[in-house]
């Protein structure tokens, strides 16, 4: 048995990938097989299928991907099962993660990041789920430590994980300013946030006003910058970074953050997510209860992949970008 799915065996531009007939994977022993009905596109497919920085290239393949598939979360129907699984039976509404998510058909650990489907999502809007909550939910409620009473800002709140950030940070009861486009302010609002600057018309490094915990999806504010929009004891998620080419980027920009941290009360945290089925149970808990949803900017068809990641190194997507299978 055949199915369509994404391939790249070069690192490079969108154009290198392509969509090809492959051998539809088999469950094993413990193993769950998804059909895809929508995928996400996330930061790690447009790193993965650049090969940058080239750091990266030590786990995915110095000269070539080792792994000729892209994509990540995604929502779907159990179609098979393997030995042993009982989590899950033929016909059940899934979302989750899984390495090359641009394809029909995946398979799944049953007792890795794959949970029931939220109850009032359609597929696409579940598939933008996973990864952009999952840091969202690691950053503010585990290293953030976030809490009622407490100032947050969201420094691009109009993106994938900033809408998710937005929306957490409320259901925590933190008073929330989010950072955007004045195009995007609107939608910001809507999702719960009590103050929207727009960074076109005002550097929220430089209002005077201190947060507690700050999420910077951007990086467009150097370090003095972010530290001054701090509180004295505040904490800065810095989740992107841009500058010093390939080999700097974020990764030259938390290198810095870690050789700070010794001699300033400021606390630098790197957010790694971890992908399993009780944070994503908890996601779906939050849209269930009407605390949480998922924005997506457009969607595209599988066969237009590459327009999608094109679309999505544009950097001004909002929301997510979703593929419709």
């Amino acid at each position: 048995m055949t199915m369509k799915a994404i391939r790249y065996h070069a690192y490079g531009p969108p154009d290198v990938i392509e969509l090809r007939d492959v051998a539809r994977p088999v469950p094993g022993d413990g193993e769950v097989l998804v059909r895809v009905r929508a995928a996400a596109v996330n930061p790690g497919d447009h790193h993965l299928l650049r090969g940058s920085p080239y750091i990266l290239r030590a786990m995915a393949g110095p000269a070539r991907p080792k792994h000729p598939g892209l994509g990540n979360d995604l929502a779907g129907v159990v179609e098979a099962v393997g030995g042993g699984v009982t989590a899950f039976e033929p016909g059940d509404e899934v979302f989750g993660c899984a390495r090359g998510a641009f394809a029909e058909y995946v398979t799944v650990r049953a007792d890795g990041p794959l949970a029931y489907k939220p109850a009032g999502l359609t597929f696409e809007q579940a598939a933008a789920l996973p990864t952009s909550g999952l840091t969202a939910l690691r950053a503010l409620r585990g290293e953030g430590r976030v809490r009622a009473g407490r100032r947050v800002l969201v420094n691009g709140a109009s993106g994938g994980i900033g809408t998710c950030a937005v929306q957490l940070a409320k259901a925590y009861g933190a008073e929330v300013t989010g950072v955007c486009s004045g195009g995007n302010a609107d939608l910001v609002r809507s999702l719960g946030a009590d103050h929207v600057i727009d960074y076109g018309k005002e550097d929220f490094t430089r209002t005077g006003r201190r947060y507690h915990f700050i999420l910077d999806n951007v990086g467009n504010r150097t370090v003095a910058d972010l530290r001054r929009a701090l509180t004295p004891d505040g904490i800065l998620v810095p989740n992107s970074g841009t500058g010093g080419g390939p080999w700097f980027g974020v990764i030259g920009r938390l290198i810095r953050l870690r050789a700070m941290s010794p001699f300033v009360r400021h606390t630098f945290v790197i957010v790694v997510i971890q992908e399993n089925a009780g944070d994503l149970g908890t996601l779906r808990e939050l849209v269930e209860t009407g605390k949480l949803t998922t924005v997506i900017d457009r969607t595209y068809p599988l066969s237009e992949v590459p327009e999608a990641i094109t679309h999505f190194e544009g950097r001004h997507a909002r929301g997510k970008i979703v593929i419709t299978l």
